[in-house]
């Protein structure tokens, strides 16, 4: 027999980390990341969700990129034979005719923070929308003063292509948003 392995198959995957679909097993663990209000600044969401709701939500996500125009991927750190889920991946506003989408991450334990895992997440999501997908190019919104999350996206060229100025209400205080932009080379 002629065994050989192909590439493309490891595309969400290297040595440190790898990219997965959603489990049903997932839903916990989603439920815990998606009630943390410190959480909820890095999005929109302002509520929390029931188990009712986010299985719903898993039950779309786990649909056709082309059927649900998003998806989720978990992140999980490969650590001493397991695989430790920290966070996921979102891909949204997936626009196939005009060959975009919005990206989003979130490392959900702040102690697995500032390790590499969102660098060599993204590194991984957008090889994939790019080859696999074929993407024409990827954005995110991100509030002006985080800027741990404004150096992630950009050393990984994500361009700033404009600011909007009190976009966000945080408590009392308006916060101005960039919004950035990946447009693929190739």
């Amino acid at each position: 027999m002629f065994f050989y392995k192909i590439k493309s198959l490891n595309i969400l995957e290297n040595d440190i980390l790898r990219l997965r679909a959603p489990e049903p097993t997932d839903l916990d663990l989603m439920y815990i990341w998606e009630n943390d209000p410190s959480i909820w600044l890095a999005g929109t969401t302002l509520v929390p969700f029931s188990r009712y709701v986010l299985k719903r939500y898993l039950d779309s996500v786990l649909l056709d990129i082309f059927e649900s125009k998003q998806i989720k991927l978990i992140i999980d750190i490969k650590k001493e034979n397991i695989n430790l889920p920290v966070g996921a991946i979102d891909i949204f506003d997936f626009d196939p005719h005009n060959r975009r989408a919005g990206i989003g991450i979130l490392i959900a334990t702040s102690t697995e923070r500032r390790k590499g895992y969102a660098s060599e997440a993204l590194k991984l999501t957008i090889n994939y929308v790019f080859k696999i997908l074929s993407l024409h190019q990827l954005y995110c919104d991100i509030e002006a003063d985080n800027e741990a999350s404004l150096q992630l996206f950009q050393k990984l060229n994500f361009t700033i292509i404009g600011l909007k100025k009190e976009w966000i209400l945080r408590g009392h205080e308006w916060k101005d948003e960039y919004q950035l932009q990946l447009i693929n080379a190739h």
